[in-house]
């Protein structure tokens, strides 16, 4: 079972994101860890970009927020090591995500966590620093705003352990250690770290708040923004390292497998009031072929939009992790090439094609609303 995230090629033109679809997929197709949302297929048809990713059915961290749950310690904890790990992979890997926040941390049925959405992470080679204004910002680092504001010389991967700061103090708390809004001018933030204290809970055992202070440091010299720094932390020295690694740490919250842990209305909306769901694909491409292959080419109604959307149709990389595994296993058993191969073209009917379907189909994959 997978989770298929599709994306409509004119909408992404209209609202300049095809650049960053294709280093999401440049990103996804050469990284593979058990702490992230792996890809494992891309294809197109002539109105989508599809994404199959792994399944995963806890729901994420802003869900269980809003659903009041009351995370402990010990499952904070966790959360923080599962994301060590994934950063620390990402790290080795030249790339920061940029935007690592509760909307973006998706559990399995076990409850472990894993970090999605790569639309707006960067690579970073050779002491190269990152300089645009990319985030969220209740959860985006001090230095992003201060180079923003006063020109300097960028930032690196330390704003993903900043940004793993404020979500394992929100988990704890309920709200952010920094009251911050989408709306802030980014000149008022530069002025907030450097005259409010972070406020910490008393009911807080003094392992934790140590470890979210240094990950908290304003400073990001002096942040913890590596799995050694990590490993380092007396609060975290009963940590089992190659155990986590492989999911053998039980976790403390594990989702209701009985519920759905997205908001069912999302999915009930692109069914019903979406102009182009999914499910009529089969049908109104036959439309528009038949009608295009009616009319002259010359009266295209918008010529750069058909050239932009000739361009993706063009420059679109279809993936099949699969087959690449296979690929680069000489010793795979030879019953392995039998394994279904994504298709290049999406061909999606509304009755016989997702009935059988292996895709859990989800436009987002459940995204629940996200912080202000």
């Amino acid at each position: 079972m997978y989770a298929m995230k599709y994306m409509n090629k004119q909408q992404c033109v209209e609202r300049d994101e095809v650049r960053n679809v294709f280093r999401e997929l440049e990103i996804l197709q050469d990284i593979e860890h058990v702490f992230l949302v792996n890809l494992w297929y891309s294809f197109q048809d002539e109105e989508d970009m599809f994404m199959v990713v792994d399944l995963l059915l806890g729901g994420d961290l802003r869900y269980h927020l809003q659903q009041n749950v009351q995370f402990t310690e010990e499952t904070v904890k966790l959360y923080i090591c599962e994301m060590a790990l994934a950063l620390d992979y990402l790290r080795n890997q030249h790339i920061i995500h940029r935007d690592v926040k509760p909307d973006n941390i998706l559990l399995d049925e076990q409850g472990h966590a894993h970090l999605s959405d790569f639309n707006i992470a960067t690579i970073i080679r050779d002491g190269e620093r990152a300089t645009a204004l990319a985030g969220t910002k209740p959860y985006m680092a001090p230095e992003i705003f201060h180079s923003f504001v006063n020109r300097g010389t960028g930032y690196s991967f330390e704003v993903d352990w900043w940004s793993m700061g404020v979500m394992a103090y929100e988990l704890l708390r309920g709200w952010r250690p920094y009251d911050i809004h989408s709306n802030n001018p980014v000149e008022s933030l530069v002025q907030l770290f450097s005259t409010v204290s972070v406020q910490y809970a008393p009911t807080w055992s003094q392992g934790m708040v140590r470890l979210l202070r240094k990950l908290l440091t304003v400073s990001p010299e002096h942040r913890f923004s590596s799995l050694t720094d990590i490993q380092a932390s007396p609060y975290l020295a009963d940590i089992m390292w190659d155990e986590l690694s492989q999911k053998k740490v039980e976790p403390g919250f594990v989702p209701n497998k009985g519920r759905l842990h997205c908001d069912p209305t999302f999915e009930l909306e692109e069914m019903i009031l979406e102009s182009r769901p999914l499910h009529k694909k089969k049908k109104r491409l036959a439309k528009n072929k038949s009608r295009d292959n009616s009319k002259d080419s010359s009266q295209s109604e918008n010529d750069y939009l058909q050239e932009c959307l000739e361009a993706i149709q063009q420059d679109f990389v279809i993936f099949n992790r699969e087959k690449l595994k296979r690929s680069q296993d000489p010793d795979a058993p030879e019953e392995a090439a039998s394994a279904p191969e994504a298709p290049e073209e999406a061909d999606l009917d509304t009755d016989t094609d997702l009935e059988g379907s292996h895709f859990h189909m989800c436009s987002s994959v459940c995204p629940s609303s996200g912080s202000s």
